[in-house]
């Protein structure tokens, strides 16, 4: 059931984190607070396709 899915941040569109996730537990879309390497600061990365 664990997907691997790409995080993208919310700022500059890049994708910058991939991580897995249980698609039984957390039918939604995730959402993060993780590091931007291009916008140099933390910002809120979410799941994309």
């Amino acid at each position: 059931m664990r997907e691997i899915i790409s995080m993208a941040c919310s700022i500059c569109k890049r994708r910058n984190y991939s991580t897995m996730k249980n698609k039984k537990n957390d039918p939604d879309r995730l959402g993060r607070n993780k590091y931007c390497r291009s916008c140099r600061k933390h910002t809120p990365h979410k799941e994309v396709k």
